[in-house]
């Protein structure tokens, strides 16, 4: 193996967090505020109607985005697997890296009527911008020593944060002023959406110039005659890490507890400017400019709790994000309509620790798995993530609908951060590092058992 110069791997990891930078704003502008707005709100034509029952255009929205997540949690696992013996986590995110930039920039085409055009194109590119996240991930173990771990994920999230933050800024700006310029609200919409693929392309093309991979010790690569035989493998390395996932308890404890905590951070993000908006009474425009000020905090948040963990410890900075988390709900159920400045209150306290508890996750994770194993592992953590952002939004639609009102169901979110918390509380991470050398031990599908394919 290549033992590389300081300079060298200081530039590998800039590079590594630079995709961050051209994802975010994908992220931010078509997934998170532009496009699910336009969509609802002018992509689907009123009394729009499948088998002759009208569907609402939220419901196809929800339909879009549970479909993307179905298919990331079936791909996820067996083409980590197949990444990590054979050196492809380099060229397969770059596969998705490109898909995506060609399916986000597809979207200036989602015109007013085209309902399953603009549908399959948004799914398309949401699911290769998580799938290439599980590569991207992967190369953490890669990048940085144990202690390490937290600043480099730390600062790939701040560059994300402030990469979005800035292509929205020129995304919104070109929306709200599009009269000056002789646009119709439109056309600038779909410019917005277009930008944001090509940021996405231009930003990565730094990526994959300057990012190399580098195998780790006593590495052996595994070669495939067929993408069947692939295919095959990845699917049988998957299964055997499932198999043994419960012989490692703390770090089986780890996807738990991320899986209740994260329930709740994904369920306060995505029912944001719906509180917003109904329960609160406030503007399309002040909502922007909330997710604007999120973006912009959550760079420094990404920083200040990676600072944090160095001085604290990982875990214990997690218990305190999730703390301010419990503190975030509490604070919005006693918001009262209209309150402008308490929503942009709200707003910097989430990306003050939307960022850190991100960043923290997943260099905790990166830190108990085996380097050797990474994209699989991280694979696992694509598919928790996923899953958890059902039932916070099944809780709160639930309890909405009881009720008739958000508040309640706001409130009711803080069960997935106690419970988190208690779980994380329990998590034993040293133990989990010192037995990421068993997961070495052959395994029937391991690619030391097996000939080339």
């Amino acid at each position: 193996m290549t033992t590389e110069t300081p300079s060298a791997d200081q530039k590998n990891r800039h590079a590594w967090c630079m995709y961050d930078w051209a994802t975010n704003g994908y992220q931010v502008t078509t997934a998170s505020a532009l496009f699910p707005v336009f969509f609802v709100e002018h992509i689907v034509p009123e009394g729009f109607s499948i088998f002759g029952r009208e569907v609402p255009a939220s419901g196809l929205w929800g339909l879009a985005l549970a479909t993307a997540a179905i298919l990331v949690f079936m791909m996820a696992p067996v083409l980590g697997a197949i990444a990590d013996y054979t050196l492809l986590k380099r060229k397969f995110l770059m596969a998705f890296a490109w898909g995506g930039c060609l399916f986000a920039s597809l979207l200036f085409f989602a015109t007013p009527g085209l309902v399953w055009l603009s549908l399959l194109t948004f799914v398309a590119a949401q699911v290769c911008y998580t799938a290439g996240n599980v590569f991207y991930n992967a190369f953490i173990p890669s990048l940085a020593a144990d202690e390490d771990m937290d600043d480099l994920s730390g600062r790939g999230f701040a560059y994300g944060y402030m990469g979005g933050a800035l292509q929205f800024t020129l995304a919104l700006g070109l929306v709200s002023g599009h009269d000056l310029i002789g646009l119709s609200a439109e056309m600038a919409v779909r410019i917005a959406l277009l930008s944001a693929g090509l940021w996405w392309l231009g930003f990565s093309a730094y990526t994959f110039l300057h990012l190399r991979e580098t195998p780790p010790p006593g590495f052996r690569e595994t070669t495939f005659s067929n993408p069947f035989a692939a295919i095959r493998h990845g699917t049988r390395q998957t299964w055997a890490i499932t198999r043994r996932l419960p012989r490692f308890p703390a770090l089986l404890l780890f996807l738990v507890a991320f899986f209740c905590y994260n329930d709740g951070i994904q369920t306060v993000i995505g029912v944001s400017a719906a509180y917003g908006k109904d329960e609160l009474e406030l503007g399309t425009q002040a909502i922007m400019i909330t997710f604007l000020i999120v973006q912009f905090v959550a760079f420094g948040g990404a920083l200040l709790f990676s600072r944090l963990a160095a001085i604290m410890g990982t875990k214990n900075a997690l218990l305190l994000s999730l703390v301010v988390w419990s503190g975030v709900v509490v604070y919005a159920y006693f918001l009262q309509p209209g309150a402008i400045v308490g929503f942009f209150v709200l707003g910097l306290i989430v990306g003050l620790v939307l960022g850190g508890n991100q960043a923290l996750s997943r260099s905790l994770f990166a830190s108990m798995i085996p380097r050797e194993s990474s994209a699989n592992f991280f694979g696992f953590f694509t598919v928790f993530h996923k899953l958890s952002a059902i039932l916070g939004p099944l809780l709160f639609g639930g309890l909405a609908i009881l009720f008739g009102s958000s508040r309640p169901a706001i409130l009711a979110i803080i069960v997935f951060f106690i419970v988190g918390g208690l779980l994380l509380a329990c998590v034993d991470v040293e133990k989990a590092r010192k037995s990421r050398g068993l997961w070495l031990e052959k395994t029937p599908g391991s690619p030391a058992d097996e000939p080339s394919m």
